[in-house]
Parts: structure tokens; C-alpha cells; sequence
């Protein structure tokens, strides 16, 4: 089975960085996708962003220009790092890996970011 572990959340304050990985492990076979995902207390979950194992990259509009996201295709391990952290930001993030051969999609349990004033 795929496991998918998150790290490196906390509490920073506004104008903050903070930079968070997610690993994935197991039998995972070819990962084609790997992504970040976030909700808010009462909000449904949405999209931060996305890399491909090609290097294609897809960023929500609310983070594009402050959140980087980078993978390391040879330790399956992808990155988000985040600056100018505003309070919105605040938020379970989760990472989702999807593959093939077998086909999978998994997600992790989430870490959680807080950014107070």
C-alpha cells in the first residue's frame, strides 16, 4: 500500500515562510502527478498546487507567486515552499500522489498551517 506522509507545518506569522514535504512510500510504481491540497475549517477542500514528474507545475491564483512547488523524483518526495504567508493561508494541507501500473491515488493526513496575526 502507498503511504503518504506530510511534514513541516506550524504557526508563523503573516509575511512568514514555512516549507512543508510530503513523502510517499510503499510498492508506488510510476508517479505521474503529485500535489497539494488545503481546507479550511468549514471549507471544502481545494487545489494549491500540482507538479508533474515531467516539471509541469499548476498553481491556484490566491498562492501563484508566493508558493513554490518542487519534487524530487528519485525519493518520490514533493515540496511547497510558502512565502508571504497571509492568515487566509490558515489551513489543513494535504498531499495527494497519483500513479499507474498499478493506478493509484493516495493522500496523506495532513498537516496543519496556521498563520496568526
Amino acid at each position: 500500500q502507498v503511504q503518504v506522509v506530510e511534514s513541516g507545518g506550524g504557526l508563523v506569522q503573516p509575511g512568514g515562510s514555512l516549507r512543508l514535504s510530503c513523502a510517499a512510500s510503499g510498492s508506488i510504481s510510476i508517479i505521474y502527478l503529485m500535489g497539494w491540497y488545503r481546507q479550511a475549517p468549514g471549507e471544502q477542500r481545494e487545489l494549491v498546487a500540482t507538479i508533474t514528474n515531467l516539471g509541469s507545475t499548476n498553481y491556484a491564483g490566491s498562492v501563484k507567486g508566493r508558493f513554490t512547488i518542487s519534487r524530487d523524483n528519485a525519493k518520490n518526495t514533493v515540496y511547497l515552499q510558502m512565502n508571504s504567508l497571509k492568515p487566509e493561508d490558515t489551513a489543513i494541507y494535504y498531499c495527494n500522489v497519483k500513479g499507474t501500473l498499478p493506478s493509484f491515488n493516495s493522500w496523506g493526513q495532513g498537516t496543519q498551517v496556521t498563520v496568526s496575526s
